[in-house]
């Protein structure tokens, strides 16, 4: 906690550089600003346990705010590259999207998953274990950031399944950099650990990566 502390404190003299996708309503609350090496480095580290895991511990799709469209459907809506119609039952038609990880689009939203971009058995190796239902709920659900949850082909989402950056990487090598911010965001916004193997697989990626930056909100 306290290296994230001093990586906060540290990022207000940076200038403001937001990752790809909408502001967050979050944007005002704390956040860390730096580059991606400097928030691989202040990530704590720990062996990681999948002991007592079940999916079912994350709740998720759940329509927070009541508008009649879960989280599944949000994240479609928000990641459209041409929106979709909605209809009653916030049933979408139309619409075409990008899914980053391999460079590929579709017309076909079926077709598609929704990735959890940190895995929801990687988050609880990496910390969630300890947390309340309430917050895993959270996490499984993250609309609040916009990179929490990214729509991907589903051939992409269901390889990487709920492997971590020392066994998995994105296909598309125009994809690297930002995945690499993505990933160290995520763990970073929601202070999660990283273990021995995948703290060398960030730091291998971040060489190729130079002028990448991390700019997320903290989660409460």
């Amino acid at each position: 906690m306290t290296m994230f502390r001093g990586l906060l404190a540290a990022s207000l003299a940076l200038p403001l550089l937001s990752a790809a996708g909408p502001t967050s309503a979050l944007a005002s609350g704390p956040r860390v600003q730096a580059p991606v090496a400097k928030a691989i480095e202040a990530l704590p580290v720990a062996a990681e346990s999948r002991a007592g895991y079940q999916r079912s511990k994350f709740r998720h799709w759940i329509d927070a705010d009541h508008d009649g469209c879960n989280t599944r459907a949000e994240v479609l809506i928000e990641e459209a590259v041409v929106p979709p119609s909605v209809s009653s039952g916030c049933r979408l038609s139309g619409g075409k999207w990008h899914s980053y990880y391999d460079e590929a689009d579709t017309t076909n939203a079926r077709g598609l998953d929704i990735d959890h971009l940190v895995p929801l058995a990687e988050a609880w190796d990496s910390g969630a274990s300890g947390w309340d239902a309430k917050k895993r709920e959270r996490y499984a659900n993250d609309l609040e950031w916009s990179r929490s949850l990214v729509a991907v082909t589903a051939r992409e989402n269901r390889q990487k399944s709920d492997q971590d950056p020392s066994t998995w990487w994105v296909p598309a090598k125009s994809a690297s950099c930002q995945y690499l911010t993505d990933w160290v965001g995520v763990k970073t916004r929601w202070r999660l650990s990283v273990d021995r193997a995948e703290l060398t697989a960030l730091r291998q990626r971040a060489a190729d990566c130079p002028n990448a930056r991390v700019d997320v909100p903290l989660a409460d």
